[in-house]
Order: C-alpha cells, then structure tokens, then sequence
C-alpha cells in the first residue's frame, strides 16, 4: 500500500533538538517521510467471540484484508470504496474485531500468555494489549487490568466488555503498590506510560509538545515501574517491558536499569516475521547494558506502523 503523506504536512515543524537527537539514531529523511504519513488502518480479529475465518468471511465483501505476519489474528484493512471508519460497522459493534495498531499487537504475543495464569497489565487503559490478552488466555485463569487514573478505566471497562473478557479484574493504583499486595504473576506486561514519539503518524501534536525535560521525567517513573513489576514477578515468569516511544531514554535505559539492579533476568529472544532496526547501545555518552541487544526496536519506516519498543525478559528460578 503506497504512502499517504498528510494534506497539510508542511506545517508540522519539528524542534531543533529533536531533528539533532533523532539524525543520529536514524535516518532522518527517511524516518520524517513516514512519520508525517497516515498510518495503515488494522485490526485483530477477537477469538473469544468468532474463528478467525468467519469474521474474515464476513468482512471481506466490503473491506481488503491483509494479514499481519507477526499477529496471526490481526489484519491490515481499507474499504474497497475508500471508507475509512473501520469502527462502525456491526462487527465492530458485537465485538468480532478490535481497532488496534499493528505494532501495538506484538508486546501480548511476545507475553505468550497462557490459559490458567495469573496475569497483570500494569498500564492496561484503554484495553487494546488487555483484550488480547484475554483472548489469549481464553477466559481462563485471572487477568489483573489496572491503571493509575479513573478517568481512563471506563475505556478500559467497556472495552473488555465489549470483547467478551470475563476472567478480569480492573483495579485502580499505582503501579508500584502492587507490591504491597502479596500477589505474584505467572507474567507481567509494562506497557509503559511514554513520550509516544512513534505515534505522531496518529498524533502530531506530539510534534508540539516534545521536549528533553518530559523524557527525563518519564525515564524515571519507568525505571520505577519495571524494577516493581520485577519484584512481584514469579520465579520462572515472563515480564514483557513496551513503549510507543523512540527514545533510547525510555527503552534501553530502562531496560538496561532493571538488568544492572537484578542478579536473575534473562532477556528473550524476539524471534518475529518482521523488519527490524538494531536496538541502542549507547547513547550520548551513555552506555547500555550489553544484553539489550535482544530488545526489539522498531521505527515507523521498518514496517510502515507506528515506532514501538519490546522487550522480553524471564526470571531466572
């Protein structure tokens, strides 16, 4: 599918320091051309409702489908008469399918979570990794959905609803009270509060308000998190660490903080059918923990999505 740069892409004016920061770890014509071009449409088909071929069936009179090689249930679409409005249509409605970004899909299938475990989406809201990892978990086992701010569980709610979720919970604190719980989980996914700077294709007022200081006040509510979500993580269990974010501050870092502050991560491979760019190393002056290299970085050009981060680690018994 050819690009769609934006009708008014002119306008959209980034700051000197982001030009500077982001020409040294990509390339940045090329990074700029996708940033300010409209994001492919996809969905995820939801199993705890529909097999993934009759919801195809139903849709495929009307809308062009193509799969997404790193998410067996997700599905690039566009109408065949130009619509656009994938969110309103019957199916949509009855929960068949989820509106999410194909990058969005891969932190739950690196989870891999399971039927029967005891599971916690520390950042859930507004419920797209949740409901699929859900659907994963087919309705078996307890799902902990939790976010910091009330404002953001009615999404959460409704949109678990709306899939057919009934083994969740949805809880409202903050992250690193989990530890006062006496809870441990089978696996653990920190979809990480971000600068979002891989979503500007869906976003470019992120363009405006970007700055240095924001990622430096971010980092360290991150590196917060991660070293909680560590301590009420089961021996032999699986955190899965994610950001819509390009900067290495808030993904390397952080992941290089929890592996220098812990004695028993062991990093995954990521082994998906996708391009890939190679993860950060060192960064102005900062050099990262050697194992980072494992994270899957990805830029908005690589695979024409959003930019993301994943990383996955297993706790060493």
């Amino acid at each position: 599918m050819a690009l769609k740069p934006f009708l008014d892409a002119d306008k959209y004016v980034f700051k000197e320091k982001f030009i500077e920061r982001y020409s040294q770890l990509t390339d940045w014509d090329v990074f700029k051309k996708y940033t300010l071009s409209f994001l492919r449409k996809s969905i995820r088909v939801n199993t705890l409702k529909i097999s993934v071929e009759d919801c195809i069936k139903r849709l495929q009179k009307d809308w062009i489908l193509e799969p997404i090689l790193w998410c067996k249930e997700g599905f690039f679409i566009e109408h065949k008469q130009g619509r656009l409005d994938v969110g309103n249509t019957v199916e949509h409605g009855l929960g068949y399918y989820y509106v999410q970004e194909s990058a969005s899909m891969i932190p739950p299938v690196v989870l891999n979570p399971q039927p029967g475990e005891i599971i916690l989406d520390m950042c859930a809201s507004p419920g797209s990794k949740a409901s699929q990892i859900a659907q994963y978990m087919k309705n078996s086992g307890v799902l902990i959905a939790n976010d910091v701010k009330g404002d953001r569980l009615a999404a959460l709610g409704i949109n678990l609803q709306r899939v057919g979720s009934f083994n969740h919970l949805t809880t409202l604190m903050q992250g690193e009270k989990f530890a006062d719980a006496g809870i441990l989980f089978d696996r653990i996914l920190l979809d990480a509060p971000c600068s979002g700077t891989g979503t500007i294709r869906k976003s470019p007022k992120t363009i405006l308000m970007w700055n240095p200081d924001m990622i430096v006040r971010l980092a360290k509510v991150q590196k917060r998190l991660i070293l909680a979500a560590w301590k009420i993580l089961k021996p032999g269990g699986t955190l899965v660490y994610s950001t819509c974010s390009s900067e290495p501050e808030e993904n390397e870092a952080v992941v290089s903080h929890l592996l220098e502050n812990v004695k028993d991560a062991k990093m995954l491979e990521i082994d998906l059918p996708l391009k890939r760019s190679a993860p950060v190393l060192e960064f102005e002056g900062e050099h990262y923990h050697p194992e980072v290299h494992c994270c899957l970085r990805l830029w908005p050009q690589d695979n024409d999505t959003e930019g993301f981060f994943v990383a996955g680690i297993r706790k060493e018994v």
